[in-house]
């Protein structure tokens, strides 16, 4: 992080850092607008832009249309014409709406122009079960767009890297998707006032350990913490990395805690198939890594069904903390 000594830390939720860090944007850019359908008066399906329409009016906090396609296209030549817009999908399964303008488009318009042209464009996408909301506003897309070239992918879990990771995300000159899990948005930390960035691409150790190695994301960082918290009574240390950005991935950190546990576990919220753990096994599986595993690893994902609406078969298709538990612990004991 990059903060000014001395500077102020408060106790704020993960909704108030970002709706603080577009304030910062918004009062030091005049290029900075926030676009989405009920951001303005409503102030966002999650109440994360709050009253910003009311201090920056309606030309920079714009409602858009019931229209995602259209509103991301707005977007997206907005930011071609050098504006930095901030886009808010309701839910991040609505993308699967706009995937045009944002694969097709955003994505790939400064290759295809041979560099004359970048895309300064910010896409946040409130995701993730634990709502109640069913399997069509609930899921975890991010791994989708972190397939595709052209595409930063971010997932901040600590309020902290809420703010850090979005005023990083609006000095990149090229698109940042950013997935916001939804049981966050109430949760607190500390975080320090003003300007500051959480470096995109780089990983966090939230736990240091020697016998395994946990690799988390979103939500399931904290879920992960709390297992291993519990392991350590058990004499079993983990280590706990919060990957922070999935596209591009941080190896290094990675890489440097498997060699030093010799055993990996990968857990996340979306569908364990074709998940960011698949990536992350990969990329170990593929480097010099792989000598020091002593195990094999293991990915612990999502159930391959929608998610449901009933409350406990939704918490029953994603993993929770006894279900992290179970399998650091048959990995510290050799029993996968």
């Amino acid at each position: 992080m990059n903060a000014q000594a001395g500077i102020e830390v408060r106790e704020i939720s993960y909704a108030q850092a970002i709706r603080e860090a577009m304030d910062i944007a918004l009062s030091e850019d005049e290029r900075v607008i926030l676009m989405g359908e009920d951001i303005g008066v409503y102030g966002g399906a999650f109440q994360v832009t709050g009253d910003l329409v009311d201090k920056y009016g309606t030309d920079r906090v714009m409602d858009t249309p019931i229209s995602e396609l259209g509103g991301a296209g707005v977007a997206v030549g907005a930011a071609m014409t050098g504006l930095r817009p901030i886009f808010e999908f309701q839910f991040s399964d609505f993308a699967t709406l706009a995937m045009e303008q944002i694969v097709n488009q955003a994505a790939k318009v400064r290759y295809m122009l041979g560099g004359a042209v970048s895309v300064p464009l910010v896409m946040r996408f409130p995701a993730g079960s634990g709502t109640g909301a069913a399997a069509q506003h609930s899921q975890s897309l991010e791994a989708w767009l972190g397939h595709v070239p052209g595409l930063k992918v971010v997932q901040p879990a600590t309020p902290e890297d809420a703010k850090g990771l979005l005023l990083a995300a609006l000095d990149d000159p090229d698109p940042v998707m950013i997935f916001e899990h939804k049981l966050l948005y109430k949760m607190k930390g500390r975080v320090p006032s003003g300007r500051y960035t959480t470096p995109i691409g780089k990983a966090a150790v939230r736990r240091e350990g020697g016998h395994v190695t946990i690799v988390a994301t979103a939500i399931m960082v904290h879920k992960a913490l709390d297992a291993a918290k519990a392991l350590e009574d058990e004499g079993i240390e983990a280590e706990v990395i919060d990957l922070r950005t999935i596209r591009p991935l941080d190896g290094d950190t990675v890489l440097a805690s498997v060699r030093k546990t010799g055993k990996l576990l990968c857990v996340y919220e979306a569908v364990k198939t074709l998940g960011i753990g698949a990536e992350v096994s990969a990329m170990v599986a593929e480097s010099d890594a792989f000598d020091f595993l002593d195990a094999p690893i293991v990915r612990l994902g999502g159930a391959e069904s929608p998610i449901p609406y009933n409350p406990e078969l939704e918490k029953a298709v994603v993993p929770q903390v006894p279900d992290i538990i179970e399998a650091a612990r048959g990995l510290a004991e050799g029993r996968t």
